[in-house]
Parts: structure tokens; C-alpha cells; sequence
């Protein structure tokens, strides 16, 4: 079992890396925001926050560690997407630990589903903190299930820690809390002689969670309003939210699983789903084989974690429907589903006399799981820049690379995130847009999306002799530029 682990993590690896420099290509604000605070981390004196107030607020985790990414190889693009490459894979490596104590088939078939899952690979090759997510929800699941198999202090310790540093991770995370005490509740009705043994480390759980979260939780108490803010926006409580109807965005993320994915780009490819009705059907066979042994902590846990983690798309109302971002705390539990779906399915060809049965459901399984992880790669790897270019804001970093040091650039404040970030070593003059600049004669060019925006910058007979220096795939211009 552990070769065939190791060649699937290979393989994750493999469709994580390749071709990174140009797929997906661009930099999407969100992740320029994300190489910026990093590129911060490591020249600005006393720079050193644990939560980033700018971008919607946002843990700093990811930032840190791409900080330590570019001190080792530099700051860029390429090493930014490079650090999400390797928790993607440390993610489907997680999975062999959290998943082994339900046997070869379920561990096997759940980093193999993993490895390939379309979901995950688009994640991995972005450069966005909610990769942590996967990583962090593997470990929480095997920590979780080793305390209650070994109920003692260290346990008990260990897993506080790891639920606590899931909140230096991504919103879906904060709900570990919630997951435990459910958990431990079910247990109390179904297992009580567990649940009276794993009580006594209830206190070392909470203490170590405590540690481990406590500049986070710290955060939350002083700054409420930032550190909720993200979370209360895309919820039913936003009043601007009122008109969204909630049956329907139900229904939508609800179906995520077999009728439609993600409308967005970046999380997604094609608006595909999640599982796909044969992946789905296993999914079902594995809740059904983890029901009939739901006194088991381990198979309670599962179960649990799938509403638990259903909740983030569920009350993230705004944006995309399905959002597949807000999902990514099911992960874990999704590939141990589908892990003990096929091990229930083998386990049923064992019935049959003779060898050739199980031969047969072992091969099935294989390439089902191997056509889907190949139908991710040929998705992925098929989409035209076309499709990627606004996504990813080519435009953007378009922009960015026509600047020099002795021009000005003028942008919106979400988009000046990517060109801070890649003129960084060759600081460019940014101004707002909408807003006439002074003295223009300054700079050698002024450059802008939009001749609009030139127009307002420095006025309409200056915008009038505008060029365009780059084009979407269309050939629609994209980036303009003027001597003033």
C-alpha cells in the first residue's frame, strides 16, 4: 500500500506542476493580494500582522509561508502558485494518515479520487490561502479519530492544536469547533464508554486549542468588524443579500455534487461538478457503509462532516452558485466517502466464489478513478487563454508589465493590488481612477484599461492620441497608453 500511495501522490503532483508558468497564467487580485502581503512580510520594518485587514480581511497564514517561499526563490508568479502547488499535494499525502485506519481500499480510493479531482487540482494552481483548507481538514480528521482511538492527554492536546490553527486558514475551518461538540454529543448517545474516556481530555482539547488560535481568537474579540466582516457580507444577514433567493441557492449548492459546479473560472472548469453521478454513487455507497458502523467514532466523524462543512456554501449566499471555494471543508470527508464506497464494493465482490470478482471490482474501480482524474487533467489543461483572461486578470498584469519607473499607472484600487505586486522592484507611480491627475508631465507614459480612463486622468484631447499596447484573445483593446 504505501508504493501506491507514493505514486499517487506522485501523480497529484504531476497535474498540481505542470506547465505552471502559463496555466492558468494572469494574477487575480485575491492572489496578488496574497504575494503583496508577502513581498510586505519581508521588506517592510515591523510589517507582522496575523490577520490582513485589506482585501476583505483575510488570515495570514498562506502569507507567511509564501514570504518564506520568496526569501528561498523570489518574489514572483511562478513561486507565489508554486507554494499552493505544494499543499495541494501535501493535502492528497494527508489523506494517508486520516484515511488508513478505515483500510488499504478506503485509503487508497480517497487519495485517488483526491489526486485527481478537478476541484482540487484548480485550487492547487492557484495562489490563494483556501488551499490550507484541504490540507488542514486532513489532519483535523485524522487527529480527531487517533484521540478518540487513544483517548489520552497528548491526543487530546494534538488535536486541539491542529483545530485551532485551522483558524489561521480559510472561513470553513472556524466551524471545527462546531464538528467536535457534535461529534463528542453523538458519542455520548452512541458510545458512551468512549465518549467517558476521551472526556477526561476535553480540557487539554480546549487549552491547546486555545493556544493554537489564540491571535486569531484575539483578533475576533478586538477587531470583530474585520475579522467577521467577509463572513457577515456574503450571508442571509447582509441586507443587501435580501433579494438572492435562498430556495433556490439551496437547491444549486445542494446539486453541486452531480448536476452543475462553479460558475467561476477559478474554481472550477466548465461549470463541472463536484463528483459526477458515478464518483456520486460511490459517495452514497460509502454513507451507507459509514452508517451501519456509526457507533464508531471514526465513521461518526465522517458522517458529521459533510452537514458541517455543507454550511459554508449553504449561508455564503452572494457570489457564484455553487461556490466551490466555501466547500472545500468537505474535502477530507467527501474523499473518505468515496474511499469506503469502492472498499464496500470490494468488500461485496469477496462474496463471490472465486478470485476473479474481486480481480474485476478492483480493476473497475481503478479506472474509473484513473478516467477521472485523466478528464480533469484534459479539462484543465484544454481551456483556451480565452477563457482564463478575464478569470485571471490578464489585463491586469498586462498593464503592469508595460509599465516602467518613470510612468504612471492609473487603476481601481482592487486591480492596483496586481501592479504593486509585479512593478514592486521597479516601484510604478499608481493613481486612482476617475480622478484627473497633476502635472502629468512628470511621466514619461500614462497607461489605464480604458481610454475612458485616460479621458478623465488627462482630459479628452490627450486621450485622444491614446495607443493600444495589449489585447484581449478577442482583439479588443486592453491596455492603453499616451505620451502626456
Amino acid at each position: 500500500m504505501p508504493a501506491i500511495a507514493v505514486a499517487l501522490v506522485a501523480a497529484a503532483l504531476a497535474v498540481r506542476l505542470v506547465d505552471l508558468q502559463s496555466q492558468p497564467g494572469g494574477l487575480y487580485p485575491d492572489e496578488g493580494a496574497e504575494a503583496l502581503d508577502a513581498y510586505r512580510l519581508l521588506h517592510v520594518p515591523g510589517f507582522h500582522p496575523v490577520f490582513f485587514h485589506d482585501d476583505g480581511g483575510r488570515e495570514a497564514l498562506y502569507a507567511y509561508v509564501v514570504a518564506v517561499a520568496f526569501r528561498i526563490a523570489g518574489a514572483s508568479v511562478l513561486v507565489l502558485r508554486s507554494v499552493s502547488v505544494a499543499i495541494g499535494v501535501l493535502a492528497v499525502a494527508a489523506l494517508y494518515p486520516a484515511l488508513r485506519r478505515f483500510g488499504p481500499a478506503v485509503t487508497l480510493a480517497g487519495m485517488a479520487w483526491a489526486a485527481g479531482a478537478l476541484w482540487l487540482i484548480c485550487i492547487s494552481r492557484d495562489g490563494m490561502r483556501n488551499v490550507l483548507v484541504p490540507l488542514f481538514g486532513a489532519l483535523l480528521l485524522w487527529a480527531l479519530v487517533r484521540w478518540a482511538d487513544r483517548p489520552a492527554r497528548g491526543a487530546a492536546l494534538l488535536a486541539g492544536a491542529i483545530a485551532g490553527a485551522g483558524l489561521w486558514t480559510y472561513q470553513p475551518l472556524k466551524l471545527a469547533p462546531i464538528l467536535v461538540v457534535l461529534w463528542l454529543l453523538w458519542l455520548r448517545h452512541a458510545n458512551h464508554e468512549r465518549y467517558l474516556r476521551m472526556r477526561s481530555g476535553l480540557g487539554w482539547f480546549a487549552l491547546a486549542y486555545a493556544i493554537a488560535g489564540a491571535p486569531m481568537l484575539l483578533t475576533a474579540v478586538m477587531d470583530p468588524v474585520n475579522y467577521f466582516g467577509r463572513a457577515a457580507g456574503v450571508s442571509p444577514l447582509n441586507p443587501a443579500n435580501s433579494g438572492i433567493g435562498f430556495v433556490d441557492h439551496t437547491l444549486r449548492t445542494l446539486g453541486m455534487f452531480v448536476f452543475a459546479g462553479d460558475p467561476n473560472p477559478r474554481h472550477d472548469v466548465g461549470s463541472l461538478p463536484l463528483l459526477g453521478w458515478p464518483l456520486f454513487g460511490l459517495a452514497c455507497l460509502g454513507a451507507w457503509s459509514a452508517w451501519t458502523r456509526r457507533h464508531d467514532p471514526g465513521y461518526a466523524l465522517v458522517l458529521l462532516g459533510v452537514p458541517v462543512f455543507l454550511l459554508p456554501p449553504l449561508l455564503g449566499i452572494d457570489g457564484g452558485v455553487p461556490h466551490f471555494l466555501r466547500s472545500l471543508g468537505l474535502a477530507p470527508f467527501l474523499a473518505a466517502l468515496v474511499g469506503m464506497g469502492a472498499a464496500l464494493l470490494i468488500d461485496l465482490s469477496r462474496r463471490r466464489p472465486g478470485p476473479w470478482p474481486r480481480v474485476l471490482a478492483v480493476a473497475s474501480l481503478a479506472v474509473l478513478l484513473a478516467v477521472v482524474g485523466a478528464g480533469s487533467w484534459i479539462a484543465y489543461f484544454s481551456r483556451p487563454q480565452s477563457a482564463r483572461y478575464q478569470a485571471f486578470a490578464y489585463d491586469v498584469v498586462a498593464l503592469a508589465n508595460a509599465a516602467g519607473p518613470r510612468d504612471a499607472v492609473v487603476v481601481d484600487d482592487y486591480n492596483r493590488i496586481d501592479v504593486e505586486f509585479l512593478d514592486a522592484g521597479r516601484p510604478t507611480r499608481i493613481f486612482q481612477h476617475g480622478v484627473p491627475l497633476t502635472d502629468p508631465g512628470r511621466y514619461a507614459q500614462v497607461l489605464a484599461l480604458s481610454r475612458q480612463d485616460l479621458e478623465v486622468a488627462l482630459g479628452p484631447a490627450v486621450a485622444a492620441r491614446a495607443r493600444v499596447v495589449s489585447t484581449t484573445p478577442a482583439g479588443r483593446p486592453a491596455v492603453w497608453s499616451v505620451a502626456p
